[in-house]
């Protein structure tokens, strides 16, 4: 199916493409989260009519999530969880866990954005991780995981 991106997508394309996607793919996510509209003649005509409007939304988005890039490159984030004599912890620290942490801190960031390669966090330690605010703003991050106080 051929639809018209009003948005960027990473791996697909930028803000007014037509892109062929598979079927699914557009009528499950793409079109109802309002990330694309099926490429016919009439939504081609609108979509023109409206890029200018468009354009400036993703910049300042873009804007947006630069500015919380800034404040969270290189932070250092600190999760207290119970752990175990070894350092094991008791339970994991997850994408949630982090992401509430660094709300804590005062930049927003949802639990979709914390990239964790390896699956949820395990042990105590120090572990780098990316926040991608944005497909354009991607934030490196240090987590400490620390044993709780008991």
């Amino acid at each position: 199916m051929q639809v018209i991106l009003l948005e960027k997508i990473g791996n697909l394309g930028a803000l007014g493409d037509v892109v062929t996607v598979k079927n699914g793919y557009a009528r499950n996510f793409l079109i109802p989260s309002g990330k694309a509209r099926r490429a016919t003649a009439a939504n081609l005509a609108e979509f023109e009519a409206r890029r200018a409007e468009l354009e400036a939304k993703q910049a300042a988005v873009l804007a947006d999530a630069q500015a919380r890039k800034a404040k969270l490159d290189n932070a250092v984030i600190t999760i207290a969880q119970k752990a175990g004599v070894d350092g094991r912890l008791f339970g994991s620290v997850t994408n949630a866990d982090i992401a509430a942490a660094i709300v804590a801190t005062g930049v927003q960031a949802a639990r979709s954005d914390i990239r964790l390669p390896n699956g949820p966090l395990k042990a105590t330690g120090e572990y780098e991780l990316e926040v991608a605010l944005h497909h354009d703003a991607v934030a490196a991050i240090k987590v400490v995981v620390v044993a709780a106080a008991e």
